[in-house]
């Protein structure tokens, strides 16, 4: 795992040798192993590394072809990379790395190599002698990239901030995206917090030449529809389920340096743990998180499957003392602001302490087994169509009176959905994900709303107009949640939090033939009785019974007692900030404060803290409104 850079202008310029070196000094954290650059007076590739597979000086980048003339800069593992070098027996290979084996693939096949890829990656590769440029991202969207585009230069970075401190970008607020912002804790790429700052989307690949900029698709969610899997009986599901899951696994655990896995209590890193407890040649270290608040820890479940499975077990207990501490380093390690990703911080930090250097996961397993409780409540969306036949109004007004009778965040939803149009998916399921409604952004933001933005963030995932629409229900819902809230909040967080302390995480449940087989699955598969049972009894005897009798707890912190307590200052003082904000209305910023810390039910943590964020993310990077 590894940070890459890079700037290419149209024609040659003296500012790229220092630009390059000011951006990879920004994410030494990712790579702290090696350091290189290529130059050619038009062309800058940066990269840091860190070493995991063959973890010799020669394996270090930029990597060169034999005759010099295609440089690579590359993230991420490709977990296969024996299996696609012996189908190249004619390259001389110099290197037991997984990184020449994907320049050894491009110079074979061109950039088409993804398709053979089975991993996690963001990569570019450089024609000298041309050049074109083609940098790729790995289907599911688990490494990031970033750009930033112009008629004199193109760059691309792994981080946003390494984008910013080149000094060729302005480092201005997106404000138009952040209505987008407060309603789902993040901003849904292709767009970022900053103005003209992109991320490439999953599964695309950005070419560049003296032409222009061109990006297209190599893969998509819905690309691959299997109508035979209607017939296939449960028995046959739950097999191939199965062997998917643990060739994942398998395959996660190739590394030349000690390889954990986080262990939350839940099902998901429990099913992970399992299944690594049997392929892995040797004891599994896990790793967990544990608050001095009881309820909310999951500690002891740990302790437990850990037991079971007879890891290496370390746990980390947490105290708001202690968070207080670390939280100007923890916001400091955001490379975009989001309301989420601390645990991951914290737990990734307890991990890397211990020497290991990469972390199995079961990120993901909620997308794929309908964990979420919006899973459920998307599925219920289609049974009160009846309601679509009495007027909008008095629908409306039915709204109200609930909304004002319960006063809290899940009424204002029931609310803003009976308020619709059509009571689809394309309609509810941005409102299931929404944090602020619209009315609550109109009264803090000075910004207009994104119009339709509901639409677009369905649009932006699967909508009626997509190839392959006709995947079950419960898939639809998993392509939105890919789309939307896993690949902008989860696995942006992942990223940005671990790599902080370089740290490797992979994320077995994303292995994309798991999900491609996922995808197609009948939806009374999914939702069952139990949530997860698909997975559940796909892996046999492996869980221990008493979990999953166990209600979802979820790897949360107590944030309400924290930011009423011990982070109580820390908190004020940010809010005191934004106020000042020429974007925020600053009176009613100030209620909207003090109705949370008076226990209104409307004004969660997750609406604070995300404009606590926001504000601690501006000042930190220094970006202009």
């Amino acid at each position: 795992m590894c940070g890459i850079n890079g700037i290419l202008f149209f024609r040659n310029d003296g500012r790229g040798d220092d630009a390059i070196s000011k951006m990879n000094n920004s994410i030494t954290h990712r790579g702290p192993d090696a350091m290189g650059v290529y130059s050619d007076g038009r062309n800058f590739l940066g990269h840091t590394r860190l070493s995991i597979i063959d973890i010799n000086e020669a394996a270090n980048q930029p990597f060169y072809s034999t005759d010099k003339r295609h440089v690579l800069v590359f993230n991420g593992e490709i977990y296969n990379y024996q299996e696609i070098k012996s189908q190249i027996p004619d390259y001389k290979f110099v290197t037991n790395s997984d990184t020449e084996v994907v320049l050894a693939a491009y110079l074979k096949w061109g950039a088409d190599c993804v398709s053979r890829f089975n991993g996690m990656f963001a990569f570019a590769i450089l024609d000298s002698h041309t050049n074109k440029l083609e940098v790729i991202r790995d289907r599911i969207g688990i490494k990031p990239l970033y750009y930033y585009y112009n008629q004199e230069y193109l760059i691309f970075s792994s981080e946003i901030r390494s984008v910013l401190n080149s000094g060729l970008v302005e480092r201005k607020l997106n404000r138009s995206i952040l209505p987008e912002y407060l309603s789902y804790q993040t901003v849904m790429a292709p767009n970022t917090i900053i103005k003209d700052v992109y991320s490439l989307m999953p599964g695309c690949i950005l070419k560049f030449n003296d032409d222009g900029i061109s990006i297209r698709d190599y893969w998509t969610l819905w690309s691959f529809k299997d109508y035979t899997m209607d017939g296939r009986s449960k028995e046959v599901h739950l097999n191939q389920i199965k062997e998917r899951f643990y060739s994942a696994i398998q395959r996660r655990t190739i590394a030349d340096v000690p390889v954990g896995a986080f262990l939350s209590g839940g099902i998901d890193s429990a099913a992970v743990v399992g299944a690594l407890s049997e392929v892995f040649s040797g004891k599994v270290n896990t790793f967990t998180v544990a608050f001095e608040e009881s309820e909310f820890s999951e500690g002891d479940d740990a302790k437990l499957i850990a037991k079971r499975f007879n890891t290496q077990h370390t746990e980390m207990k947490l105290s708001a003392a202690e968070l207080v501490k670390d939280i100007p380093g923890i916001l400091g390690s955001m490379d975009h602001p989001s309301g989420d990703g601390i645990n991951t911080y914290v737990v990734s930090k307890a991990t890397k302490e211990q020497g290991i250097s990469v972390a199995l996961s079961g990120l993901g397993g909620d997308e794929l087994f309908s964990g979420y409780p919006i899973f459920r409540q998307m599925d219920k969306i289609g049974a009160y169509k009846w309601m679509l036949s009495y007027p909008k109004g008095l629908r409306n007004a039915v709204g109200s009176i609930y909304d004002s009778f319960k006063k809290s965040v899940a009424s204002d939803k029931i609310h803003e959905i009976l308020k619709l149009d059509y009571f689809d998916l394309e309609s509810a399921y941005p409102l299931g994900r929404r944090l602020f409604m619209d009315d609550e952004i109109k009264a803090v933001l000075k910004v207009p709303l994104i119009e339709n933005n509901n639409k677009k963030i369905a649009h932006h995932s699967v909508s009626y107009d997509t190839p392959g629409f006709d995947f079950p229900f419960q898939s639809k819902v998993s392509m939105m949640e890919f789309q939307t809230y896993l690949t902008n909040v989860l696995l942006r967080d992942a990223d940005q939090m671990s790599m902080a302390h370089a740290l490797e995480i992979r994320v077995p449940f994303l292995d994309h033939q798991l999900v491609q087989y996922m995808l197609n699955v009948p939806d009374d598969l999914k939702l069952t009785k139990q949530p997860k049972q698909l997975l559940v009894e796909s892996l046999g005897d492996l869980l221990p019974t008493d979990l999953l009798n166990k209600p979802k707890k979820g790897f949360v912190f107590p944030w309400v007692d924290w930011m009423k307590g011990d982070l109580k200052a820390f908190c004020t003082s940010k809010i005191s900030d934004l106020k000042n904000r020429s974007f925020i209305d600053s009176k009613e910023l100030e209620r909207y404060w003090h109705r949370f810390l008076n226990g209104d039910k409307k004004v969660n943590w997750s609406k604070m803290w995300t404009l606590i964020v926001l504000e601690n993310w501006l000042t930190e990077n220094k970006i202009d409104e």
